[in-house]
């Protein structure tokens, strides 16, 4: 009689190579395949389990795609209205000032209704971190053109192409609030490859190192793509994004202090 192998027989202990965080739910990620978004939550969750901070950490989520993170993340989190994160994570802040607080924010959001809020928190230093996905599209809402929005990039409200002329230039949100004295690191960063992956991770462990230290506000912008917005294939969205985005989102530390 032949013995039977399972799964449990091949994959031992000294043969694991990467586990899933169990500050990941089990829940389908709801995001489109190929998107940022599930690597960006992964590798912050691993930060916070590796930290060990899990349990005095609080996660704002606002509107937009981000805005079922707490079905994923398994923390406490907190939903914020539309652009509001840094504002609620500034009250739970000021309640909770040894509590770890951090927004996980979209472009759409955070660069567009939740300006204000986001220039005003930085500049204030809130002792928070602020991770930036941009993706230079709203993405959760049908395509629509984002302050992000690159020149000439088509969108389902610039159907041939965002005209500076008429509609402005893309916003460098990171740029920006690098200048304001309450930033204490500012730096984008990308999720596309291992390597880019590694810097990533990298700098959210960084953002929360600063908050605990209480040094002021970090952001870590990350760079994605929307490949359904961007009617592409995963492939080929990851291409355009290094084409494209990276040589008006260029990648690296904007600030350390």
């Amino acid at each position: 009689m032949e013995e039977t192998i399972t799964l449990k027989d091949i994959i031992k202990p000294e043969n694991l190579v990467f586990e899933k965080t169990k500050y990941l739910t089990d829940k389908p990620l709801s995001y489109c395949p190929g998107c940022g978004h599930g690597v960006a939550h992964r590798i912050t969750m691993e930060v916070l389990e590796e930290m060990e901070i899990t349990q005095d950490t609080i996660g704002v989520a606002p509107v937009g795609c981000s805005v079922l993170a707490y079905e994923f993340m398994n923390i406490d989190m907190q939903q914020a209205a539309h652009g509001r994160a840094p504002a609620v994570a500034t009250g739970i802040k000021r309640v909770w000032p040894d509590k770890y607080i951090f927004t996980y924010q979209g472009d759409g959001d955070l660069a567009a209704i939740g300006t204000a809020e986001t220039i005003h928190a930085c500049n204030r230093g809130e002792n928070i971190v602020i991770i930036f996905i941009n993706n230079g599209i709203y993405g959760m809402t049908g395509g629509q053109m984002a302050p992000t929005t690159l020149p000439d990039m088509k969108s389902s409200t610039s159907p041939y192409g965002r005209d500076v002329e008429m509609m402005g230039h893309p916003l460098k949100m990171t740029e920006l609030v690098a200048q304001l004295p309450g930033t204490c690191f500012v730096t984008r960063q990308a999720v596309h490859t291992p390597a880019a992956v590694r810097k990533a991770k990298k700098a959210i462990r960084k953002g929360f190192e600063n908050q605990k230290q209480k040094k002021g506000l970090s952001l870590i912008e990350i760079v994605s793509n929307c490949n359904s917005g961007w009617k592409m294939t995963p492939v080929e969205s990851n291409k355009w994004m290094v084409d494209n985005m990276f040589s008006y989102y260029e990648l690296g530390d904007l600030k350390d202090e």
